[in-house]
């Protein structure tokens, strides 16, 4: 893993077109498409999404992300970033759900 996870996820994300990257209301760094969260990091390991309910049991069931540190039963996950796989798996779900939210803004604009 070159550096900190944080910079792998932040690369690969910025590299997606439209994403930008503010801080985030709880501390750390936030991603967004369209003003819509996609995930946020907090510090350089720890990166947080909100997903609807059976997406978030998938990925916890898959092994890719944890329930969330602080809300276990909401529909947040965490996923730490200590592997090179962690990470992977954190651009995996980041990358489904920027795909849900770029589709949710096509549909808008039909």
């Amino acid at each position: 893993m070159s550096g900190y996870g944080r910079t792998d996820l932040t690369e690969e994300l910025l590299a997606w077109a439209d994403v930008t990257m503010q801080p985030h209301r709880f501390g750390g760094v936030e991603f967004q498409l369209n003003e819509t969260e996609i995930g946020h990091l907090h510090g350089n390991r720890l990166f947080d999404l909100l997903l609807p309910k059976s997406e978030r049991d998938r990925w916890i069931e898959e092994g890719k992300a944890s329930p969330h540190h602080m809300y276990p039963d909401s529909g947040w996950v965490s996923v730490y970033l200590n592997t090179e796989q962690d990470i992977a798996c954190a651009i995996e779900i980041a990358r489904s759900k920027y795909d849900q939210i770029k589709w949710k803004g096509e549909m808008k604009n039909d």
